[in-house]
């Protein structure tokens, strides 16, 4: 009997006991892939090198922090540590990132772990580092871009050449929306090696709750209450939300905001919150597990997505398997993730015309049952399968091209 196809998976973004986290949407495919019980697999997910675990160096501290070696959830997980360095830092990612993860991925293949293929996420600097190292050890290589890998960074002319490159090497590229497949064929990829795999959702961990438990559980009143959930930086249009409340006052002067998440932008978004007078009605709960999300779903009327930049928003599908409606701005792959009756997609992305989805929303509720309905035609079934049969094919090659 063959034995089952062998991963590894390549990508700094990957959750650690220091960081649970951080790159939790990567973690978690892997783990519905597993569920299939047809795929082993192992983890690289290096780690920028800093000097101390103080906690005063916030972030740092807790990359500092993050073990050389540990099993999550059952998987083992390696996590080499690389350099950044200032000023060139972006152009040179790749080759530093690679240079650290060679000899543990040698170290691997020397103890038996002869795996099939390279299971890369995040285009650049990992899909760059990963076809490297696909190169030095003879490994099939997919890479899986997630958003802003190909909606950004490709502004950059030698970031986007060696993307280019890499994308050429892979034996397949992955997109979590076709809108990220679309890039890809711009750069005249062979259309055999792209494929769309959205990210599904967890909907076991994702379902409603009653709402007026949740919002006692949380301690949080208000009507309606308004929900963003996302790292506080600009681009996710936190203080766009904040003018919407500003908007929605007239109508609806008890309605609270309610913004999940940390980051740089945090002393902006109160001093915003107090210009428009709407700071009492504003609370920023901070960071929460993703495994507790749910409660904060289900507290919510609805829940709002203003982001400039989108690859596959996995908060919006967690939003809707708790039943709760969203609003979003049209961009990326959200319009492949909201139609219908679970939300509204708005095409200019200002504080008013968040308020008038919202107040068309609210004044039209859907139904939480319908809205949990149409999430559950997102379960990860699909992209398992299709990774299964990409993941073996490319296997079932090299075993015949080593054989040859």
């Amino acid at each position: 009997m063959s034995r089952k196809v062998r991963t590894l998976l390549f990508s700094t973004l990957y959750p650690s006991s220091a960081r649970p986290g951080h790159g939790i949407f990567v973690e978690t495919r892997l783990r519905e892939l597993l569920h299939t019980g047809a795929i082993e697999t192992k983890v690289l997910a290096p780690v920028p090198w800093f000097p101390s675990t103080d906690p005063r160096w916030g972030e740092h501290a807790k990359i500092a922090a993050t073990p050389a070696r540990e099993t999550r959830n059952g998987i083992d997980v390696l996590h080499p540590r690389y350099l950044v360095v200032p000023k060139v830092g972006m152009t040179v990612a790749p080759y530093l990132l690679a240079a650290a993860s060679i000899g543990p991925m040698r170290r691997l293949i020397a103890d038996g772990w002869d795996f099939d293929v390279i299971d890369a996420h995040y285009f650049y600097p990992d899909g760059v580092a990963a076809a490297m190292l696909a190169r030095s050890v003879g490994k099939r290589l997919v890479i899986t871009a997630r958003g802003t890998d190909l909606n950004l960074i490709p502004r950059h002319a030698l970031p986007r050449r060696m993307m280019q490159w890499a994308a050429r090497r892979a034996d397949a590229s992955i997109g979590v929306c076709a809108a990220l497949v679309d890039v890809l064929r711009g750069w005249d990829i062979d259309p055999a090696r792209l494929h769309v795999m959205r990210n599904g959702v967890d909907l076991q961990r994702f379902h409603p709750l009653p709402g007026d438990r949740a919002r006692q559980q949380l301690g949080i009143d208000g009507s309606p209450i308004l929900l963003s959930v996302g790292n506080l930086l600009e681009l996710k249009g936190h203080h766009l939300v904040i003018d919407a409340l500003k908007a929605l006052g007239a109508e609806f002067p008890a309605a609270r905001l309610v913004i999940v998440g940390q980051g740089p932008e945090r002393r902006r978004l109160e001093a915003r919150a107090r210009e428009r007078g709407v700071v009492q009605r504003v609370t920023f709960a901070g960071a929460v597990p993703n495994a507790q999300l749910a409660a904060w779903y289900s507290a919510a009327d609805v829940f709002v997505l203003a982001s400039r930049r989108e690859g596959w928003a996995n908060v919006l599908l967690e939003a809707m398997a708790c039943g709760t409606p969203v609003v979003a701005t049209d961009a990326g792959g959200t319009s492949e993730v909201v139609a219908g009756i679970a939300g509204v997609l708005i095409g200019e992305r200002t504080g008013e015309s968040l308020a008038a989805a919202l107040r068309a929303i609210l004044a039209a509720p859907p139904a939480r049952a319908a809205v949990r309905a149409y999430a559950e035609g997102f379960g990860w079934d699909e992209t398992s399968q299709a990774q299964l049969h990409l993941f073996g094919r490319l296997a079932a090659a090299g075993r015949e091209f080593g054989r040859a």
